[in-house]
């Protein structure tokens, strides 16, 4: 087979070294991909929202399935695109994709479907916002852009005076751009977040093997809402029974939702919950793989993951049993000093070699670029490194040696991921 992957972040570079191992794929493709990738599969000069470019390089490369990364090709309508010109691709549809596409459209389906979440309400108009909360909500309440926005479009505001703040930035000044259109007011949840990740082919959903991110910018969870600057599989707080009562009252019937309003979902519903003292809830569906949720995940994945996105394609997911390792792996994300707002680019990685050939330990290219014969770095998230361990405590030791393996000028990186499993 030969496979297109669309996308050039530490998520892709993680799917393409999972893709790598699948018997039956010879040659991998990445557009655009990056300088880690580019180890693993030919790397094509073609933006991921050039729908048009991308259908004519798979036919004239004769791609046998497509596998899309990143949420924006997805809501634009990318499988759509390749699907009128009888091409195989992995991933929903633009009217499945909706459901992280739109806040608002997610919320609403989960209230019509009796679906677990927080209680919210949408707004067109700051006016009309700045009014609800001056005289409708408790706090700190949660304020939402409705469409995408890199995973930063979330505000916690704690008091009226930024929660008006908060109206400002996501509709007046635009800091989202048009995810800012609209906008959701929801209630704060507390508890522990568990993200999920599942596969489903528009009627069986199969859920992969739970994680936990870091979204916040410093240690201790605090400074500015990030792309996620770590994550740790499994989650110890997801128990089997939750696990149960999640498949029962929220996983399946979400799938069953999107099919009852026409809008069957093929490829990955990503769940991001919040246990709560009432039971889980959901926080937010993401269509496609979390980054960096991947890059602990798919190690501990024992299936061929080609197998699984041709069942969800086909139909046939109910055949496929999913099965992860009974192992933990712990993501530290490394960032360019300034990340999320400004930082410097072209600094050179050193130390890379040493991850070549290591079978527990794994440097995934998040932000990465070739110049003058070296790899620099060329974005916020620079790279993912994930370790593997009998446990979650081993797995993290594991993963902050294999920090110090590597490093760039103005590096830095979180010191407690996975401090919650000492809690």
């Amino acid at each position: 087979m030969k496979v297109l992957i669309i996308g050039s972040g530490g998520r892709e570079h993680a799917l393409a070294w999972k893709i790598a191992q699948s018997a039956g794929v010879e040659k991998i493709y990445c557009a655009p991909g990056n300088a880690g990738i580019a180890a693993l599969a030919e790397c094509v000069d073609i933006k991921a929202m050039e729908f048009e470019k991308l259908a004519d390089f798979a036919k004239d490369h004769e791609i046998d399935l497509t596998v899309v990364g990143m949420d924006d090709p997805l809501v634009g309508g990318i499988v759509d695109v390749f699907e009128s010109k009888g091409l195989r691709i992995f991933g929903p549809r633009a009217n499945a994709a909706i459901l992280e596409g739109s806040k608002a459209f997610s919320k609403d389906l989960m209230k019509k479907y009796h679906i677990p979440t927080a209680a919210y309400e949408t707004f067109d108009d700051p006016a009309s916002a700045v009014a609800f909360l001056e005289k409708e909500v408790k706090f700190p309440v949660v304020l939402k852009a409705d469409g995408l926005a890199l995973g930063k479009g979330v505000l916690i505001c704690e008091d009226l005076e930024q929660a008006k703040a908060g109206v400002r930035t996501i509709m007046e000044d635009r800091q989202f751009g048009d995810a800012g259109n609209r906008m959701v007011v929801e209630e704060f949840l507390t508890g522990r977040e568990v993200s999920v990740l599942s596969f489903t082919d528009g009627k069986t959903i199969l859920p992969m093997t739970s994680a936990q991110d870091h979204k916040r910018a410093g240690d201790g969870d605090t400074g500015l809402n990030t792309g996620g600057m770590g994550t740790f599989s499994p989650s110890p707080f997801y128990t089997d029974e939750i696990a149960a009562f999640c498949q029962e009252k929220i996983f399946q019937p979400t799938v069953d939702a999107m099919a009852a309003e026409g809008r069957c979902f093929k490829g990955i519903i990503f769940f991001g919950l919040m246990l709560t003292q009432d039971g889980p809830k959901v926080l937010e569906y993401n269509a496609r793989f979390g980054d960096p949720e991947a890059q602990v995940v798919l190690p501990r994945m024992e299936n061929d993951i080609v197998e699984v996105f041709e069942a969800c394609i086909d139909g046939t997911l109910d055949k496929v049993d999913l099965k992860f390792a009974d192992n933990a792996a712990v993501c530290v994300v490394l960032a360019s000093e300034g990340y999320p707002v400004a930082y410097e680019k072209g600094k050179e990685i050193r130390g890379l070699e040493q991850f070549d050939g290591c079978p527990d330990k794994f440097v995934f290219h998040a932000g990465t670029a070739f110049r003058d014969g070296k790899i620099v770095t060329n974005g916020g998230r620079v790279l993912g490194v994930t370790a593997l361990g009998d446990d979650l405590f081993k797995a993290r030791a594991n993963a902050y040696e294999a920090v110090k393996l590597v490093s760039f000028e103005n590096c830095y990186y979180r010191r407690d991921i996975g401090k919650a499993i000492d809690e």
